[in-house]
């Protein structure tokens, strides 16, 4: 896919890992919009990049119908919102933590793949990128709530595919784990070290990945790909 000019919409990218990829997708020459809820800091963000911001909350689709009309098309939809949300056992959530854990990381980007597929479909062209975390693959305690939504973006991918690559649209799905982009705070756990932050998966990094991964050739799918930092140890794998 050349970028130039093609169209694209990153959700959550005031910050983190969005402000990353929307940084290379505005450098690569796409018309870039950002989507996010703190009105403030993603004024702040699309001033510093250069590109289009959108007030939205992805679990409405009132917002995701606003976003579509704003930027009037869309070539490129990178589903990065969501959030860890209140980590702890289940039996201590309550009904609405539970239930906004599953919407901000999972519902919500269905409620724009079903935007974008049905544009997509009639172009017959495109490219869906969804960002999932390395917690679909595997498990830890006080974790599982977030653990079953991201699960659940990562299969919902693999069915997206199967429904759009007949129209030539690719579906992608990426699943990072450790970055530096205030998870942790937003999540209200342990912040990582100097150390660690320093040899996370950076937004940068991210941006640079997703780029090359949108700029293979359009026959091309990557269904799945993980990608972690050395300094993290997963013991089992």
């Amino acid at each position: 896919m050349n970028l130039a000019g093609k169209k694209a919409i990153v959700t959550g990218g005031s910050g983190g890992y969005g402000k990353g990829i929307a940084a290379a997708f505005k450098q690569a020459g796409a018309e870039v919009w950002i989507t996010g809820r703190n009105e403030q800091k993603l004024q702040a963000a699309a001033a510093e990049l250069g590109v289009h911001a959108v007030l939205a909350d992805v679990t409405s689709g009132k917002d995701w119908d606003n976003v579509m009309k704003q930027a009037g098309s869309v070539d490129i939809l990178i589903n990065n919102a969501g959030g860890g949300g209140t980590i702890h056992p289940l039996s201590e959530q309550s009904d609405e933590e539970i239930i906004s854990a599953i919407n901000n990381n999972l519902t919500g980007t269905l409620l724009g793949c079903a935007r974008a597929a049905k544009i997509m479909q009639q172009k017959k062209s495109g490219l869906i990128v969804n960002i999932s975390s390395v917690c679909a693959l595997y498990a830890w305690p006080a974790w599982s709530v977030y653990t079953a939504a991201k699960a659940g973006l990562s299969k919902f991918s693999h069915g997206l595919y199967t429904e759009l690559r007949p129209y030539g649209v690719r579906v992608f799905c990426v699943t990072p784990s450790w970055g530096a982009t205030g998870f942790n705070t937003a999540a209200n756990i342990p912040a990582f070290t100097p150390e660690q932050s320093a040899k996370a998966i950076q937004p940068s990094e991210m941006g640079k990945l997703i780029l090359e991964l949108a700029e293979l050739p359009d026959h091309l799918n990557v269904t799945d790909i993980t990608i972690q930092p050395l300094i993290q140890d997963i013991n089992p794998m």
